[in-house]
């Protein structure tokens, strides 16, 4: 259903359409986009690495064509991006395109990078080459499932919010304790030493979406076997046919180390498509829980949303 309400030549807030995978950030932020006349800045930590298009569901051609993308396809897959990268590049695009007249949503299921955006970081450790290549040996050698244990005695909250397969954050945390004495959830907490450099005059008005967890987790499913049936294998037989390395953090995210486990042969096609699903179900239920802490987040269902002739009346 198109909007009945034509684009108004007004600035809004900023909006942040937030939300656990596969609810349908991405056609609430174009729908909420072209309502108002503004671009959209990608918060997906996987989308904006070149060639990593179907695993990380990134907007097809189709979907960028309606609306202005920007932070998508930044990245060779071997360059690192760290939260604090990214968020000073987000919010240089951001600021560049509000002092155009230009308004901004931002969308996305990385809620640490949203909030890296909007409010800055805590200066960490910095990091530790010889340490983190005697960790990643370990790994190699012990298998994840060690290292994964070693930070869940160093710093449990940390180890919770943090799958074992997720080796690229585990030797982090565990660098960050080894070289500060301080647990790495304990630096998130800190009060940010880094300003942000979000344009402190303008608010950002947060939509999450979410649905009952039933029908949440059915999508999921839906979604990883679309990701199959679309070339999801071919897309990662691609990325290693260039020698990248498999355990860049690019290809350890969701569903590509999955992939890679089967084609290394480490686990058969059917296991590794069960595991993604099980393992997409978690990092969701996670997601949920970091955006439910804020407040301020107004709560719709994405049918609701789509289904309104007016999008930026509905949210508001």
């Amino acid at each position: 259903m198109k909007d009945s309400s034509p684009c108004l030549p007004v600035l809004f807030p900023v909006i942040a359409v937030v939300g656990p995978t596969a609810v349908g950030k991405t056609a609430i932020a174009i729908r909420l986009a072209r309502r108002i006349g503004a671009h959209i800045i990608n918060l997906d930590s996987v989308q904006v690495y070149k060639g990593l298009d179907i695993g990380s569901a990134k907007p097809s051609p189709k979907e960028q064509a309606l609306v202005v993308h920007h932070l998508i396809d930044i990245r060779e897959p071997f360059e690192p991006l760290d939260a604090a990268s990214f968020a000073r590049i987000a919010a240089r695009c951001a600021d560049r395109l509000l002092s155009q007249g230009i308004n901004v949503v931002f969308a996305g299921g990385t809620g640490f990078y949203l909030d890296a955006v909007l409010s800055g970081l805590s200066q960490m450790p910095s990091r530790l080459p010889g340490m983190r290549q005697s960790l990643r040996r370990m790994a190699s050698e012990s298998g994840n499932e060690l290292l994964h244990a070693f930070l869940m005695e160093m710093d449990p909250s940390a180890a919770e919010r943090i799958h074992p397969n997720d080796l690229y954050r585990v030797i982090r945390a565990i660098e960050v304790f080894l070289s500060s004495g301080r647990p790495f959830s304990w630096w998130c907490r800190r009060k940010p030493d880094t300003i942000a450099m979000f344009p402190r005059q303008r608010s950002c008005f947060k939509i999450g979406l979410g649905l009952p967890r039933r029908i949440l987790y059915e999508r999921i499913d839906r979604r990883v076997d679309q990701m199959i049936a679309s070339g999801f294998i071919q897309e990662v037989e691609g990325l290693l046919a260039r020698g990248l390395d498999p355990e860049l953090k690019s290809l350890q995210s969701l569903g590509y180390r999955h992939i890679i486990r089967y084609l290394q042969g480490a686990c058969s096609r059917e296991a590794a498509i069960s595991e993604m699903k099980r393992d997409t179900r978690r990092y969701a239920k996670r997601q949920l829980t970091w955006f439910r802490k804020d407040t301020q987040t107004r709560w719709f269902t994405p049918d609701y949303l789509i289904s309104c002739p007016d999008i930026w009346k509905a949210v508001n």
